[in-house]
């Protein structure tokens, strides 16, 4: 019999019940419907009235994403059951504009409160409840009335900052358009940002075809399992409304994916063995209302449990059997860098700091699960779904379902949310399948149970590192491992693997080093992409040992890393010769102040509370942009058309980080003409080049560059056209462009000309690939082309008794070589602190125990404290305008910052990480035991 769990591939709330007349007023206008009485007000308004600018995040009143105004307070609309609104008046995020943006939405775009868009409804529909009693609220009003809506991407900072700024607006828009030449540094509102404060913005499940089938995913309750099916068809039959189920035996083509060609290992539908808890092994397809009351529970499914592990090392004994996954046994793979002597150089230290870290698995946590929908197009099959990689989900789509790659389509909608998870194939093949197989459009939408037992989290890591110095507290050799945990799959595990061991050292000259990093399968979740790719784990691992090195100098934290940090001349642990463009000494020089600053307050409040203690840390990070060695081209083409329109086809997927901007931003000013006049054709693998996946950094720098390419190349062209030099300047009148130099004006008439098949007279492509070159077997070589670096201070407060943390403020300078967008730049900054703050003090992924919301805490707005934000800009001569990636970077020192601010407060480390409560108290315990 099947034993799946009630919280593994359940349906959704079951609705089997009479329907009843409800007749509501929405945004003004009188509504009625036919729905079952307790069908959720989220699913009335989104699939009855189609008004999907409440999102679904949770379904348990948890996110707040779904928020609405019901009579003017403000409620979560899944916990509300259709009846309970029976004569009242709703208010979605669609009823505040009223043909014209309110002051709030406004501000939203103003302060660039807005990211990825998902949460921006709910929290909008909050904010004006809170603007109806008290126009001009305090940070702690707003706070409070904003609770219960959370945001992954922004770090909140900016959403307060304008709500309680909204009264300032008078319902305008200014979009702060830059002149020609002068986009670069400038920050105009995002390009994309008006949707995504009207709640017009499309995400994955925003547009579900009416007569889609809707699919339901059966999937493993247990860690490893064999299973095996019974009557499938008997079961589908005697089921009204399923046009089918299908499983392994109905993929057509091969039924592996990976992002990484050889370690391609995880099956689409797995194949009478799951490997961890929640993988799928069947797709149930049918109409949507009977989807809606389907109960899994009795799938014939049998299940034999099968022995598993969770962390490497870890041994699980069933009866006779014994499994014990450890490397070598069941190591993935690693990656090795070595340079000089290091063990000489230990062994002959002036002073030496060793030391051990575990950090835990930790979830993407995006507001937006997983969701899209496939159909044919005649021979084509075309998936429309939030991704992060639309290129890398066509090729494994059309790898798994046995197809042309020309005859698969991948349409990205906005993505809420990514952060390196929905870089990996989930939902793609799966609908596609359906489709294929029903003739169809196929729907799916992952609960939010689903999306977190189902997909990637950050890698849990156990570290060991020693670091020794010579006597003046110059670094003179270090030793790092690490082991970590992949899951059942590879995913990204390669990666991280080899992007550790070139990151372990730091930003620091390091001239005997050694770093290995395994990639090491369990039966646990699978670990993939996510913000950093293993790098935040390992300077957890250095930058607590720089404290303790300093400690044992007598040296201040600051000074020390600065005595130590990488120069522009200085060669890295790969032996690379860094030129030019190194900006970590610059970072830690502009964070002195506030240091001083920080230090002086916390020895003032230590030495009149004894109940309490502040602490002040500091940590530093430097981060690769893009791939390790390996090919990384990003493709842009640009066109004017014959109406005079610039045509930016923009492949690059913005998931919040502002790439829909900042690339045309770039573009306009490498062209010459105002940002104004750009129309942007987002990423689609049918009509956009491969601008390659959001992941890594990448996008600023790498596609930013071939937009600057592009833009020059066009500007070269309608300038050869014109017969003119390049001291030219062009503009675009309606359909003409006029052409000057000196005293002398050309007009070109656009709609003379000939156009192509996009409609485009004039045109140009261009590709850029970072320089890179490869690794050899002891890790030396040219990884990356472009490096970001930052550092970050973290003051706080540890109550002693309770061993609660309280951030006062964060400092954060970070090199961002060229600021294209000063405003997005600062967004992403907090936000990465937001999420570094997670890792630090709060996030915990225990697969069987913290699978929702309510249980995995990530920071509210409240937990988020004041970020200043230094922008350092010391121009890389590879990147575009001098521009560096900024996105991993941002989150990289802010765990060690807070580690070791903690450690300052109270004396103690913490090794485990999240430093909750409990093991903060723990560690202060056993420090009193020891005198």
């Amino acid at each position: 019999m099947n034993e799946a769990r009630p919280d593994i591939g359940k349906a959704r709330l079951s609705t089997g019940m009479q329907r009843a007349d409800i007749a509501f007023e929405v945004n003004g206008a009188a509504v009625s419907v036919s729905v079952p009485p307790v069908r959720r007000l989220s699913q009335v308004l989104r699939d009855e009235l189609r008004l999907t600018g409440t999102k679904v995040g949770c379904d348990a009143g948890d996110c707040g994403a779904c928020t609405v105004l019901v009579d003017g307070d403000p409620v979560c609309a899944c916990l509300m059951p259709a009846a309970s609104v029976s004569g009242a008046c709703v208010t979605t995020v669609e009823g505040l504009s009223n043909g014209r943006l309110s002051a709030l939405q406004a501000s939203f775009l103003e302060y660039g409160a807005a990211q990825c868009g998902i949460c921006t409804p709910g929290l909008l529909v909050a904010a004006t409840a809170l603007l109806e009693r008290n126009p001009t609220p305090s940070e702690a009003e707003t706070q409070d009335a904003l609770g219960g809506v959370l945001c992954r991407c922004t770090g909140y900072r900016k959403i307060v900052a304008a709500v309680m700024h909204a009264s300032h607006h008078l319902n305008v828009v200014d979009r702060r358009m830059p002149g020609v030449g002068h986009a670069v540094g400038a920050s105009p509102i995002r390009l994309d940002g008006v949707p995504k404060v009207t709640g017009d913005e499309k995400f994955g499940g925003d547009s579900f075809p009416a007569d889609a089938l809707a699919v339901l995913v059966v999937r493993s309750p247990h860690y490893h399992a064999r299973f095996s099916f019974g009557d499938i068809g008997a079961w589908a039959k005697s089921r009204p409304g399923i046009a089918g189920v299908f499983t392994a035996a109905d993929i057509p083509g091969t039924n592996r994916f990976g992002v990484i060609g050889p370690f391609a290992d995880q099956p689409a539908l797995a194949e009478a063995f799951a490997r961890f808890r929640g993988e799928a092994v069947a797709l149930v397809a049918g109409e949507r209302e009977a989807i809606l009351d389907l109960d899994l529970k009795d799938f014939p499914a049998t299940w034999t449990e099968l022995p598993h592990v969770l962390q490497p090392g870890e041994a699980k004994a069933d009866g006779a059997a014994l499994i014990h996954l450890n490397r070598p046994a069941n190591l993935l793979t690693s990656g090795f860098v070595e340079r000089g002597d290091p063990d000489t150089a230990i062994a002959g230290a002036a002073i030496t700091a060793s030391g051990t870290i575990e950090t835990s698995f930790v979830e993407h946590a995006y507001i937006e699960p997983e969701a899209g929908y496939a159909y044919m197009d005649g021979d084509t099959l075309v998936v429309v779904a939030c991704t992060q990689a639309p290129y890398m989900d066509r090729d494994d789509t059309a790898k798994v379902l046995g197809l042309p790659v020309d005859k698969v389509r991948i349409v990205p909608t906005a993505t809420g949310g990514g952060f390196g998870s929905k870089l990996d194939v989930s939902l793609q093949p799966l609908i596609g399948l359906v489709a294929i197989k029903t003739g169809r459009p196929a729907a799916l939408a992952y609960t939010r149970n689903e999306s977190m037992v189902s997909t990637t989290k950050r890698h849990p890591a156990e570290m060991k590192a020693t670091i020794g110095t010579d006597a003046e507290g110059r670094v003179t050799g270090m030793v790092f491992t690490g082991d970590f945990n992949t899951g059942a799959y590879a995913s990204w595990g390669p990666t991280v693997a080899n992007r550790v061991p070139v990151h372990a050292s730091g930003p620091y000259l390091t001239p005997n080093y050694r770093a290995t990093g395994y990639a090491i399968h369990t039966n646990g979740p699978i670990a993939g992409a996510f913000r950093g790719f293993g790098v935040p784990q390992a300077t957890i691992m250095q930058e607590t040992l720089y404290d303790e090195l300093a400690g044992k100098l007598g040296l201040d934290r600051l000074d020390f890393r600065l005595k130590n940090c990488l120069r522009n001349g200085s060669e890295t642990v790969t032996g690379q010769r860094l030129e030019s463009g190194v900006g970590i000494g610059e970072c830690l020089e502009q964070l002195q102040p506030h240091w001083s600053r920080a230090l002086g307050d916390a020895e003032a409040f230590n030495a009149t509370h004894t109940a309490s203690k502040r602490g002040v840390g500091i940590a530093s990070c430097w981060y690769g942009c893009g791939n390790t060695s390996l090919p990384n081209p990003s493709t842009i083409k640009v066109g004017i058309s014959a109406s005079g329109d610039v045509v930016l086809h923009q492949g690059a997927v913005d998931i919040g980080q502002g790439s829909n901007t900042v690339i045309t931003q770039i573009c306009a000013d490498a062209l010459g003409l105002p940002l104004e006049k750009f129309r942007l054709k987002s990423a689609d693998t049918a009509i956009t080049p491969d601008a390659g996946k959001t992941s890594a950094s990448r996008q600023t720098f790498v596609t930013g560059k071939a937009a600057e390419k592009a833009g020059r190349a066009l500007r070269e062209k309608i300038l050869r056209f014109a017969n003119v030099s390049g001291q030219a300047t062009i503009a675009v009148d309606g359909a003409s462009i006029s052409i000057r130099e000196g005293d002398a004006t050309r007009l070109i008439d656009l709609a003379a000309l000939k156009a192509d098949a996009d409609g485009l007279v004039f045109v140009a492509e261009e590709t850029y690939d970072p320089p890179t070159l490869p690794l050899d077997a002891k890790g030396q070589g040219k990884p990356y082309a472009v490096y970001g670096y930052g550092a970050q201070i973290a003051e706080l407060e540890v109550d002693l008794k309770l061993g609660t943390v309280k951030l006062i403020k964060i400092t954060a300078a970070h090199d961002v070589g060229k600021a294209i967008n000063p405003v997005l730049v600062e967004g992403q900054i907090e936000g990465g602190i937001a999420q570094g703050i997670g890792m630090a003090l709060m996030e915990e992924y225990i697969p069987g125990r913290t699978e929702n919301l309510h249980d995995y805490l990530i920071p509210t707005i409240g937990d988020v404290p004041p970020v200043e934000h230094i922008l350092v800009e010391v121009p890389d001569p590879e990147g575009p305008f001098g521009a560096k990636g900024l996105g991993e970077h941002v989150l990289i020192p802010t765990a060690p910052a807070i580690l070791n601010a903690i450690r300052h407060a109270t004396g103690v480390l913490v090794t485990k990480v999240p430093a909750t409560p409990s093991r903060i108290l723990a560690a202060i315990r056993e420090k009193e035991a020891r005198r």
